[in-house]
């Protein structure tokens, strides 16, 4: 477990050694501050029940003499003198003053190595929350269409604050406590190496049983964010398909839904958080029987007169020490309890992270500054991963200037065939050239640069009508966008608003009319002013008189482009150069409008269908 994290911490830490070179110091400072002020208590003890009647001599401090020994003789030598000289009283009075000045540096050090880790604590959780937001944008669109858009968040959200909670905050315990372990068994051997022994024999019997309920949790917290993700699935559906559970009423239905959800929920966190509590009354109940087990252990040494390894106060003084050493305990028997939470939400996250995306640039891209001459498909074939073929042996030619109409039944392939353009997805067999290139070989900037879409449905963000025209847009003036909005039938109704080109439009443009965001998608399109434009169904949503501003505004912006367009109403696509018509995934039919239904064949069906 601590190698799969310290793997994990080496992945983000890079950009903040300086941090943790910071804390190492001051927690190393702050642990020997902490032994020092401890052993103040032995001549305090000492003055306060006259234990040490010893006469001690001076012994010189030089570099080949210099031990414990000497520097404890000395201490004693000096307090002593001391007390001969200004009273026992006194003394104990500058030694309680030494002691608060020794603690006042220790938790000023304590303080300060925490603080110094705040820094690289938020930083890795903003480098995980932007790596992860990175991702999910160069992700492919086939990605989500295979997962749940609110699992999705969950892991961006819930998932990632776990990483905050548990595998951050453990970094500063990982660094601390085996500072102030090793700081403590260090003096520990200088007083007793004998006990030490004794105390090492027993400490790794507590530590285990403290590992086998830590193993568990992983799996648990893994369960129990999975759980949640099924939540805000859940509440994303509910949200989107408010108007439809009302329509059907189905609100007890879906009520009943979510509570077992969240019920299932409820269960794993229970069990989860009741084994995460034992972990302090555990390791305090272990830690306690540590104590007494070197208490019996030493204290027998100490009875029997026979061989004593120290006096009472020196005794005393090993059994605070070694009560210190239960603290760092405890906080690594948090952090057992912690870094399996965070492992598991880790997990979770790097799905996101280490998901393949076959969308990617070429090497060496070829040029591609601009469409001067035809789009080809040549003998396209596409298949979903394990569907059945989408698209069959595509030959299909869109020349400069030239407007071409899909039509067909549903699921005959049409979005998918334009979809290939742009490479939201990777053409299966065959080629996709534009002038001559397959689009394969020239980077996705310059090739998306190429194109707009206007959709079915008007994608549109919570912001205001001159952001939204300008998405994806630099340096536009605000002539340029009111010329785009003026074209788009869309500048009328956007000075109508109560701060015209400032004003937000909702959620997903729910402010406006279905009519008026595809307007503003069409202004977006114009003002990008792509010379091939794609257009899915762009009317098909609409009213009659909707339909006509939209229809107006889609004939501006098609003039002198290239325009590849889907549509179910075969009145929009009359005037097309060529209309062709996919059946299962292959184009039956092709020709102009009038030639199609002089063929008698399934566009004449379709537009019987239509006219009826």
């Amino acid at each position: 477990m601590l190698k799969q994290f310290f793997t994990l911490m080496k992945r983000y830490i890079e950009p903040y050694r300086k941090y943790l070179v910071g804390s190492l110091i001051l927690n190393f400072l702050s642990q020997w501050l902490n032994v020092f002020s401890f052993l103040a208590i032995i001549p305090i003890l000492n003055i306060l029940f006259k234990i040490d009647t010893k006469v001690y001599e001076y012994q010189p401090m030089d570099l080949a003499h210099l031990n414990k020994d000497v520097l404890m003789n000395n201490a004693s030598y000096w307090i002593n003198q001391s007390i001969e000289s200004h009273g026992a009283f006194i003394v104990l009075i500058v030694m309680g003053c030494i002691l608060i000045i020794a603690t006042l540096l220790k938790t000023a050090g304590y303080f300060a190595s925490s603080a110094i880790m705040v820094p690289l604590r938020t930083g890795i959780v903003r480098d995980i929350r932007i790596q992860v937001y990175a991702k999910v944008l160069s992700l492919p669109l086939s990605f989500f269409s295979e997962e749940r858009k609110g699992d999705i968040i969950a892991r961006m959200s819930a998932d990632v604050t776990a990483v905050e909670n548990s595998l951050t905050s453990s970094i500063d315990m990982l660094i601390r406590n085996p500072i102030a372990l090793v700081v403590c068994f260090i003096t520990l051997f200088s007083v007793s190496w004998q006990m030490t022994l004794f105390v090492i024999v027993i400490l790794p019997l507590a530590g285990w049983v403290m590992g086998v309920v830590s193993r568990k949790l992983k799996r648990q917290s893994a369960t129990a964010q999975s759980q949640w993700g099924d939540i805000m699935s859940q509440l994303d559906e509910t949200l989107g398909g408010l108007r439809v559970i009302k329509a059907f009423i189905a609100e007890s239905k879906m009520l009943a839904r979510f509570t077992k959800t969240n019920n299932e929920f409820r269960d794993a966190m229970n069990e989860m958080v009741i084994r995460q509590s034992s972990a302090h009354p555990m390791s305090e109940f272990l830690g306690t029987c540590v104590i007494i087990i070197v208490l019996w252990f030493g204290g027998a040494l100490i009875l029997n007169n026979s061989y004593a390894p120290m006096d009472a106060a020196t005794f005393i003084f090993y059994l605070v020490i070694l009560y210190s050493i239960i603290n760092p305990l405890k906080e690594f028997s948090k952090a057992f309890y912690n870094i399996p939470l965070g492992l598991a939400s880790m997990d979770r996250i790097d799905m996101i992270l280490k998901a393949e995306s076959h969308i990617k640039d070429p090497v060496n891209p070829l040029p591609l500054d601009n469409f001067e001459d035809k789009l080809s498909f040549k003998n396209v074939s596409f298949s979903y991963v394990e569907g059945r073929p989408v698209l069959k042996h595509i030959n299909l030619e869109v020349a400069k200037g030239k407007t071409v109409a899909l039509v067909g039944q549903s699921g005959s392939g049409k979005s998918t065939l334009v979809d290939l353009i742009p490479r939201y997805h990777n053409v299966g067999e065959g080629e996709l050239l534009i002038d001559g290139k397959n689009v394969n070989s020239v980077s996705i900037h310059s090739l998306r640069s190429l194109i707009g879409n206007v959709n079915q449905e008007a994608i549109l963000f919570n912001d205001s009508f001159y952001n939204n025209i300008t998405f994806g847009v630099e340096n536009a003036t605000m002539e340029q966008v009111i010329e785009a909005a003026k074209i788009a039938n869309a500048h009328d109704f956007i000075m109508e608003t109560e701060k015209g080109y400032d004003t937000m439009i909702g959620d997903r443009g729910g402010r406006l009319s279905g009519g008026q965001r595809q307007r503003v998608s069409i202004a977006r399109a114009i003002l990008k002013n792509p010379p091939i434009l794609i257009l899915d169904e762009a009317t098909s949503a609409l009213d009659t008189e909707s339909e006509r501003l939209v229809q107006e505004a889609l004939e501006r912006l098609m003039k002198s482009r290239t325009t590849i367009a889907i549509a179910h109403r075969l009145s929009t696509i009359k005037n097309a150069d060529e209309i062709c018509v996919l059946y299962e995934g292959e184009i039956v039919e092709r020709g102009k409008h009038e030639e199609l239904i002089a063929l008698n064949g399934y566009y004449k069906k379709l537009n019987d269908m239509q006219s009826l």
